[in-house]
């Protein structure tokens, strides 16, 4: 149990208490919100229930807090429990118990920060799904990252998670890329409507080189149905790579065409339709979404027969939830599909899901600049369209850590100069020197012969010592927050203030001591470093970012 689960339990307990005791009148606690304070001088942990309990007993928060805090003792925990105005509980821990926790992350190595409000529960997110129609370009990149991020997030929270690819392979843009592909194969002009990038040509010449003029002779609705097939196993491919250069991979390449083959589409609107939520108008079919409250009923079925995009993602999203049963579905939409958020969740509802199983994630767009420059993402003027190019040319670790620097929602400027920086002005530096140089004492002590697992963590008494404890056991906290509210963006910050916690440490506290009557000391704080070394790979490893031994 987290320190602040603890807490929280000891205010339940003490509100009991104070109410069979006559103290305070009879009320519902509900949710205990245990939280850490902005200011060091208000403890370790704050509670502000007394305030919300005020209007509910009658009394001021301040007596409530009072009343509380006489029926909280101390603990092995729990050095000192005080109130503060307007009405907070505040409590700081013992030292003591800080330090012995050094122990309990070293035990926990590798697994430190899993927490397992996810346990026995299965999660998918879903994220980039770009039509396989090109390749990926910068603006995707983004949104790659923060999924990649979040599902690791949700795995170090107990779930079982599947990432997932949305591959659209039905509809009309397909059929645009199978003739503009079937054009370019043939020397014939592409349609105006089709894909006229430079990169069907090379993807042209690449089918010619492969299959020779096999397709010359055939008819042509044969031709372009092959090589329908045959450009998105390689368009695939090729998507596959762009995101290994950013080290994401997927579990799940889900084919939408699937959807239809295995009848799908047909239950979903089926149970829709028992529901009567679907209507027929103008010889096409519509999901009635004004009678659940939305401005405007939406298209599923053209009148040709053929399903729209939102038909499609009724079937995918039944899929989800009533076959493969996930218990949370997170998709990772572009600022383009905003405008689809309100409908998709409300088709969902109307399927039976209940809404606190789906997530929406927006992803805001993203300015490039080169210092006080802004980048013209175009193929005319020779600068970045690609993810991959991106990708090498600033690096993944700079890549993810800065993608992942403010939350989804907020929109965000890329500073590729000072990404490529090696200095402490790049934040992405900053974090990795700090575990390099974590590494170095380490390599120094095993380099001296200094054996530190019998040292005693109770001499780590120190300010530094203790203010960088706080800051390694702030990660399974983080770890929880960041699942229950899908913020995956908190990561790099904390590794941040945990870098900047670990070097004034070392401004403060020798590590390694040559002299005999310092060894005690030496071996206490190894540990300390090992520790650290833990807390900081852990949310390297979370941003999907390496962790350097040397820079």
């Amino acid at each position: 149990m987290l320190a602040k689960d603890r807490i929280a339990e000891a205010i339940r307990q003490s509100l009991d208490a104070a109410v069979k005791a006559g103290e305070l009148p009879q009320a519902e606690a509900g949710h205990v919100l245990v939280e850490r304070p902005q200011k060091a001088e208000h403890g370790d942990f704050a509670c502000s229930l007394p305030m919300k309990l005020a209007r509910t007993m009658r009394m001021s928060p301040m007596a409530i807090a009072q009343k509380l805090a006489a029926h909280i003792e101390t603990s092995e925990m729990v050095e000192k429990v005080s109130t503060a105005p307007p009405g907070f509980l505040n409590f700081s821990l013992r030292p003591e118990w800080l330090a012995a926790q050094v122990e309990e992350v070293l035990r926990a190595g590798e697994t430190f920060g899993n927490v397992s409000i996810g346990a026995g529960k299965r999660a998918q997110v879903e994220f980039v799904s770009v039509n396989p129609t090109g390749p990926l370009h910068v603006g995707h990149a983004r949104g790659a990252v923060i999924g990649s991020a979040l599902a690791d997030v949700l795995q170090a929270a107990g779930y079982g998670v599947q990432r997932e690819y949305y591959i659209n392979d039905a509809g009309a843009q397909m059929e645009r890329f199978a003739r503009s592909l079937y054009a370019r194969y043939s020397g014939r002009p592409v349609p105006e409507d089709g894909y006229k990038g430079e990169y069907m040509l090379a993807l042209a010449e690449e089918v010619r080189h492969e299959c020779g003029d096999r397709f010359e002779g055939m008819a042509e609705e044969g031709a372009v149905k092959e090589l329908c097939d045959i450009g998105l196993e390689k368009m695939l491919a090729a998507i596959r790579q762009d995101l290994e250069t950013l080290r994401i991979h997927m579990d799940s390449w889900f084919s939408e065409r699937s959807l239809f083959t295995n009848g799908q589409y047909e239950r979903a609107l089926g149970i829709l339709d028992e529901k009567g939520l679907l209507a027929e108008r103008e010889g096409a079919k519509w999901f009635a979404s004004t009678t659940l409250g939305e401005d405007k009923d939406n298209v599923v079925e053209r009148s040709t027969g053929a399903p729209t995009y939102f038909g499609s993602d009724i079937a995918y999203h039944y899929n989800k939830f009533t076959e493969r049963r996930f218990d949370l579905v997170v998709d990772v939409w572009g600022a383009d599909h905003q405008g689809h958020v309100a409908r998709t969740k409300a088709v969902v509802g109307a399927l039976g899901v209940p809404t606190e199983r789906f997530e929406i994630l927006i992803v805001q767009i993203v300015t490039f600049k080169r210092g006080q420059e802004v980048v013209k993402l175009s193929k005319r003027s020779g600068e970045l369209v690609t993810l991959r190019e991106l990708a090498e040319e600033v690096g993944a670790d700079a890549c993810r850590f800065l993608f992942l620097s403010r939350s989804a929602e907020a929109q965000l400027e890329f500073d590729m100069e000072l990404a490529k920086q090696q200095s402490a002005d790049n934040p992405v530096y900053y974090v990795q020197y700090a575990h390099a140089r974590i590494s170095s004492i380490l390599a120094l002590a095993r380099e001296r012969g200094i054996a530190y697992a019998d040292g005693d963590v109770s001499l780590l008494t120190h300010e530094a010592e203790l203010a960088l404890i706080r800051k390694i056991l702030e990660l399974p906290e983080l770890v929880e927050v960041m699942a229950k509210k899908l913020e995956p963006h908190h990561l790099p910050h904390y590794a941040m203030a945990l870098a900047t916690a670990f070097h004034w440490f070392y401004q403060q506290c020798r590590v390694v001591s040559s002299a005999p009557e310092d060894m005690p000391l030496t071996k206490a704080r190894l540990k300390l470093v090992e520790g650290s070394r833990i807390a900081l790979a852990r949310s390297l490893g979370l941003m999907g970012m390496t962790a350097p031994e040397k820079m």
